[in-house]
């Protein structure tokens, strides 16, 4: 890779590689927000029931551990560029199944093809990785968030079309609940082809050559860093635990949502109002977040992470099911805790790691949280159906609470870590 052996060069390819990760985002935002919106209306629609109205999610965060999976592993080994292509690909495949299960009324391909929408999904939120791969440590935080706000603009516009996708989907003869994954199609294959036709020279690779230049030669304080430092084991496990948490809180509170106000009197319209502002809260704020998370640390933010899912969840529990203000702004909350936990999760998962490992590392993590996310998806609407929305939404706000004993208990590793990488240096030198 000697065409990227200078810094300048090396800068510039990873803003080429910020812009063409945005684009695809901004297409993938779309196509995630459709099943978010309406997957537990149509399963309701389907099933005839309220009681499995969490399935639809749950399926969907499932498939999206599988595919985080293979997306992580086919990065590692090709490169991002045929990872996020082939994760998107199959994306817009499962939308596709989705609409044609709506038509035929079958459930078993409802299921089915929500699963492989799942891996839409996955690629999606894998994307924010490879806007990595080529940052400075004090980059990261920042490089994650300019892709997660180019998701925005997709994730927002995709709920406020549900009404529009639907009349659509009932012109040609299609159910209106399946509308929005017409959308969602069109949305991820889309996102598939920027990536595959532009997304050339592969980050990951170049950041390998760099990597292994850097350690034949020694010429940067950074590579030889990289040699000395191992796996931290105790950091990725801390921003997998941030991830998994803030997931299965902002999962199950979201899911329920939509039932919960259609139970209330509310229409399509106000439904894809409050999902599209949450949605919204969920990227938006990434910009901001990324740098205060370089800032002031990743620690703190994921402390203000936890304070905010909690003050969500208190307030979805107290508002009057039939105030729109209300579960406007308790579901902004709920975008905007997440968004401060996902974003100081990942720094850690990318300063913990080295790029000989780190995309397999990082879709292994993202597994963990999409299981996270299905368990949250799927038990929440067994547990709104045994109890109530208020109880659910109180129960995941307190549930944001373990994220404190896990900063303390990360902070005592990171004393240890840095005396152990202090005395390795010292016998270096």
């Amino acid at each position: 890779m000697h065409e990227f052996d200078t810094p300048d060069k090396q800068r510039a390819l990873y803003k080429r590689t910020l812009f063409i990760v945005s684009l695809s985002q901004i297409f993938g935002g779309a196509g995630l927000a459709a099943g978010v919106t309406v997957g537990a209306l149509l399963a309701q629609q389907m099933l005839g029931t309220n009681a499995y109205a969490g399935l639809p999610a749950g399926l969907l965060t499932l498939g999206s551990a599988g595919a985080a999976f293979w997306v992580g592993r086919l990065s590692q080994r090709l490169g991002r560029r045929t990872g996020l292509t082939a994760g998107f690909l199959a994306g817009g495949l499962g939308a596709i199944g989705v609409v044609s299960a709506a038509v035929l009324n079958s459930v078993f391909l409802l299921f089915v093809s929500l699963l492989i929408y799942g891996a839409g999904t996955a690629t999606n939120l894998q994307a924010r990785y490879a806007g990595t791969d080529l940052a400075s440590a004090k980059q990261r935080a920042t490089a994650v968030s300019i892709a997660l706000v180019s998701t925005t603009f997709g994730a927002v516009a995709g709920p406020n079309l549900v009404d529009v996708m639907g009349r659509f989907a009932s012109s040609l003869g299609i159910p209106a609940l399946a509308g929005p994954f017409l959308l969602g199609a069109a949305a991820f294959l889309s996102a598939g082809l920027v990536v595959f036709v532009l997304l050339r020279p592969d980050p990951l690779i170049v950041a390998k050559a760099i990597a292994q230049a850097q350690q034949h030669t020694g010429q940067a304080a950074e590579g030889t860093a990289a040699v000395l430092q191992p796996l931290n084991k105790r950091g990725v496990a801390v921003g997998a635990a941030i991830m998994v948490l803030t997931q299965i809180v902002m999962v199950a509170i979201m899911t329920m949502t939509p039932v919960h106000m259609q139970h209330h009197g509310h229409g399509l319209r106000e439904v894809g109002l409050v999902i599209g502002i949450h949605i919204g809260a969920m990227y938006l704020p990434s910009l901001v977040t990324g740098i205060l998370v370089d800032k002031i640390g990743r620690m703190a933010m994921t402390i203000a992470s936890g304070a905010t899912l909690l003050l969500a969840g208190v307030l979805a529990a107290a508002a009057p099911g039939d105030s729109l203000v209300y579960l406007v702004l308790a579901l902004a909350l709920l975008g905007l805790g997440w968004n401060f936990g996902l974003i100081s999760g990942t720094a850690l998962i990318v300063d913990s790691t080295q790029s000989s490992s780190r995309a397999k590392t990082q879709g292994t993590v993202d597994v963990l949280v999409a299981l996270a996310g299905a368990s949250g998806g799927t038990l929440s609407g067994m547990v709104m159906a045994g109890t109530s929305y208020a109880t659910l939404s109180l129960a995941g706000g307190i549930m944001s609470l373990i994220l404190i004993p896990v900063v303390i208990w990360s902070r005592g590793g990171g004393q240890r870590q840095t005396a152990v990488q202090q005395g390795k240096l010292n016998k270096t030198l």
